[in-house]
């Protein structure tokens, strides 16, 4: 995973140097769930850089690094138990740009994401005792962890550039891959997201 994390770092730097990329740092808040499954929605944080590739007046291409909690939250008869998985995402976009007035634009954009799983727990609380299991790591007597450490999956979002500098973003992601391993469950769970995010361009 570093020699991952170091070729992504090394590929942004590289595009750095041309006059046409520029790059910003964004926080705000997720929204996750998990497809087949009757839990809540848990909210989360999102925060990372990106960076916009100006190709034409129109279109651009942008990537970035987000690190992103998702998972989802359920209470049973009081037994309450949360799934809170930390991932790094990097979205690989297609984005259209509208301008809308001098330094404001409408922007639309689309692509894959891969996603990264860093770390998390699932905590299950019972009469106010608590106690978790660690998502990404084999756990005692266990042949292998709860969840793929590995996603892919499609991210969608429109958003504004406002004074050529602050950006306001509304994001989707749908997964593809299973999020929980086949030996800890039957059904295909994947990921569900909705980020909400302001940032800032330099």
């Amino acid at each position: 995973m570093k020699k991952l994390l170091l070729t992504v770092a090394l590929g942004l730097c590289t595009l750095a140097g041309f006059s046409q990329a520029k790059f910003d740092v964004h926080a705000g808040m997720s929204m996750a769930n998990i497809t087949n499954s009757e839990a809540d929605l848990k909210i989360g944080y999102s925060v990372g850089v990106g960076m916009d590739y100006a190709i034409t007046d129109m279109w651009a291409f942008q990537t970035g690094l987000n690190f992103t909690s998702k998972g989802c939250k359920e209470s049973v008869e009081g037994v309450k138990a949360k799934f809170n998985p930390v991932y790094l995402d990097i979205p690989l976009l297609a984005a259209v740009k509208l301008p809308i007035s001098e330094g404001n634009t409408f922007v639309i954009n689309a692509g894959p994401y891969v996603g990264i799983g860093l770390g998390g727990k699932m905590t299950v609380e019972d009469g106010g005792a608590e106690v978790g299991t660690k998502l990404f790591k084999k756990i005692d007597g266990a042949d292998e962890a709860m969840m793929n450490r590995f996603a892919v999956g499609l991210q969608y979002g429109v958003g504004f550039e406002l004074g050529y500098r602050y950006l306001l973003n509304l994001t989707g992601q749908y997964g593809f891959t299973n999020m929980i391993k086949d030996s800890w469950v039957d059904e295909n769970n994947k990921n569900l997201a909705f980020l909400i995010t302001v940032g800032y361009r330099f």
